[in-house]
């Protein structure tokens, strides 16, 4: 590469107002588009082969169980095997390639991937079941990673100019953040575009190459990722496309003694296996591997007496039904005083009431959850809920084609109950009473978890208080838990939440490199 782009100050992408007919019209021409384009096949990437395999994994539209997004190729061992030679072997020219020219293919990428931001949209939309808000949410994100990581890995490549270390006389001391050689990368299918972005392009930017392995059933958005990066140049190799079971492929890479480390997003049963199966050293293994787990939560809302509660109830709200529940940083629980409780859960009931469920691809508020198992095991804890406390809204499957339940709530709930305490990843709602404030935050510190949580409330002292010991990643005052921005609010939780790797953060970069310090005697 003999240009460089212009490096401007990181800004977040700005998000799609279709309060404008304008823009409902694009997003609807961008449907038809990607609609006009289902049932194709789609290779694995595994250096300059493009390999299709008798095997493949059927995407489908969970909004409407009759519509075939496409077959995606399933890699087995064999084939997963390739790929990591394929890597290592393109590690050792790509961890070559200066950091400031490794940032331009993620510059040209982020171009494409803006001026083609309703495309990528409105494959989530029928893909994954959000509606226009949440999958423009999800594209603006993927870009600002792009963007973010790219300028970050400049930024750590020029740490001796910005920020150099003590001098002593007669040496020369520099630091350099190097990378750590092939990656597995693991993300899910709940943010099918940004989270899988994000993951992928850290890594590579970082100078690693990496076997990409996406959810099973959102592999197409993560191929159309894939092509992009193709696209503008990024080496053959660098990122290799890998969809395939995670019992056998996942498995056995998370096993390999070449796999340097594991990104992984997801569930906290799957995450934990991966950091178990990942700490056994395998024979011809020379490192440590290395694990970045982000793995879900059971997060909460606190509202006290001071609190606006119309703010907190609408907050309530869009926290736990946002795409239907399915976000690791989804307000499950709300924990509410008792002297504002039932004005509280009034309000919350007639908010969520006014949710309509529908197709995607029409821009209803509450869609399908993503697949029959989720359907099934959500189902499952709406009556394990029944049982806990009151149904106060939903409660029942909802009309449509695919994977609809209503957005359901639940009062009077124990703060030991299992809807309180158990990530249900769908549309529910559990509530809770405290006695006050303290009793509040208490209850909300109750879970295994910690990832995000929202405390509502006027009083200084009392949030001076929240901010000390409401135990989560990613803590929020007067406002929703969920819509965390890159650069903005870096994400990442305790305890069972995962390894508070702050994705979007100044430090992620270094979780995906390893500091050499080299001395020189002069």
């Amino acid at each position: 590469m003999n240009t460089f782009t212009k490096v401007s100050p990181y800004a977040n992408e700005p998000f799609t107002n279709f309060g404008l007919e304008e823009n409902v019209k694009a997003m609807q021409a961008a449907i038809a588009k990607v609609k006009r384009e289902l049932g194709r096949e789609y290779p694995l990437y595994i250096g300059t082969e493009k390999v299709v395999t008798e095997a493949k994994i059927t995407s489908i539209n969970p909004g409407n169980v009759d519509e075939i997004i496409g077959y995606v190729s399933k890699a087995d061992q064999k084939l997963a095997e390739k790929a990591m030679n394929v890597a290592l072997e393109t590690f050792e020219t790509w961890k070559k390639v200066p950091a400031r020219e490794r940032a331009e293919y993620l510059f040209k990428a982020a171009a494409l991937m803006r001026d083609r931001k309703h495309e990528f949209s409105a494959l989530m939309i029928l893909e994954s079941g959000k509606n226009y808000i949440e999958a423009d949410v999800d594209t603006a994100e993927a870009i600002d990673f792009i963007e973010f990581y790219a300028r970050e890995m400049i930024r750590l490549s020029q740490i001796n100019e910005t920020q150099p270390l003590a001098k002593i006389p007669g040496e020369n001391n520099q630091i350099s953040y190097i990378p750590l050689g092939v990656g597995v990368i693991i993300p899910p299918w709940n943010f099918p575009l940004a989270i899988c972005v994000g993951m992928t392009i850290a890594a590579v930017v970082s100078g690693n190459t990496v076997l990409l392995k996406p959810a099973s059933t959102t592999p197409v958005i993560a191929h159309k990722f894939v092509a992009l990066m193709e696209e503008v140049g990024l080496p053959a190799g660098v990122i290799n496309f890998i969809p395939g079971s995670g019992a056998e492929v996942g498995d056995y890479l998370t096993t390999h003694p070449k796999t340097r480390f594991i990104s992984f997003t997801g569930s906290k049963e799957i995450g934990l296996r991966i950091n178990k199966l990942a700490a056994d050293v395998a024979p011809g293994q020379i490192w440590i591997k290395r694990v970045i787990a982000e793995m879900g939560g059971k997060d909460g809302i606190v509202v006290d007496e001071t609190a606006d509660l119309d703010a907190a109830a609408a907050a309530i709200v869009a926290s736990a039904f946002g795409f239907q529940g399915q976000k690791c940083s989804a307000g499950s629980r709300a924990i509410i005083v008792e002297s504002v409780y039932d004005i509280v859960v009034d309000k919350v009931v007639a908010l969520t009431n006014q949710l309509q469920s529908g197709l995607p691809e029409h821009n209803f508020a509450a869609g399908p959850v993503i697949d029959k198992g989720s359907y099934d095991k959500i189902l499952d804890y709406i009556e394990i809920g029944k049982t806990e406390g009151t149904l106060l809204a939903g409660g029942e499957k909802a009309e449509g084609n695919g994977y609809y339940i209503q957005p359901t709530v639940f009062g009077d709930v124990s703060g030991k109950a299992r809807v309180m305490q158990e990530e249900i990843f769908g549309p529910v709602l559990a509530i809770a009473k405290a006695k006050d404030w303290k009793e509040a935050i208490a209850m909300y510190n109750d879970t295994e978890f910690g990832l995000t949580g929202s405390y509502f409330s006027t009083n200084e002292e009392r949030i001076s208080e929240a901010l000390d010991t409401v135990h989560c990643g990613n803590l929020y005052i007067n406002r929703k838990c969920t819509g965390a921005l890159v650069g903005v609010h870096p994400f990442g939780g305790f305890n069972m939440s995962g390894t508070d790797s702050k994705a979007g953060g100044y430090d992620y970069l270094m979780l995906l490199t390893q500091a050499k310090l080299t001395s020189r005697k002069i």
